[in-house]
């Protein structure tokens, strides 16, 4: 019987989760998984810029694709949040939830409230029988915040020096 992959080396990660999906693995699969790894809630150009690094020979097209095909598998998530690029994610077993910085586009998994499918209910469903329920919060970062408060301080000290 076979060893289970050493989840500290990526490319056996990433085989394991390409087989476990049911999904045939090649270079450039894998490539796309350990870039999902490195970077979750990154757009296709962006998963392209690292796959390049590790298999030069690949294409943005070919980095659609795979996106294309983890998502109907069940391995990566689709998040299109309002005025970006999709971006994908590992992190498909639960019914999680989105906090967007409307400054810097930074993006951060929150869990859902209740912890179950869905999470939120509507006031009315119409018959429908609800399985998921997608929510993006938007705001500013403590990052973008705490900038902000750092402008906004300078600017004050070289009113009050003028």
């Amino acid at each position: 019987m076979p060893s289970p992959p050493d989840p500290d080396i990526p490319d056996a990660h990433a085989t394991a989760r390409l087989r476990g999906a049911g999904l045939r693995v090649t270079e450039s699969r894998r490539a796309v998984v350990a870039a999902l790894a490195e970077r979750p809630h990154a757009s296709a150009d962006e998963l392209f810029t690292l796959v390049a690094r590790t298999v030069p020979g690949t294409s943005l097209q070919s980095v659609y694709n795979a996106l294309g095909d983890f998502v109907d598998a069940g391995l990566a998530r689709r998040i299109e949040p309002a005025g970006r690029p999709g971006l994908f994610e590992l992190r498909v077993d639960d019914n999680h939830h989105h906090l967007i910085c409307s400054r810097c586009g930074a993006v951060e998994d929150v869990d859902c409230v209740v912890g179950e499918a869905p999470c939120l209910t509507p006031s009315d469903a119409r018959g429908y029988a609800l399985q998921v329920a997608e929510v993006t919060f938007w705001g500013v970062c403590p990052a973008c915040t705490t900038t902000d408060a750092a402008t906004a301080a300078s600017a004050d000290a070289r009113a009050a020096a003028s």
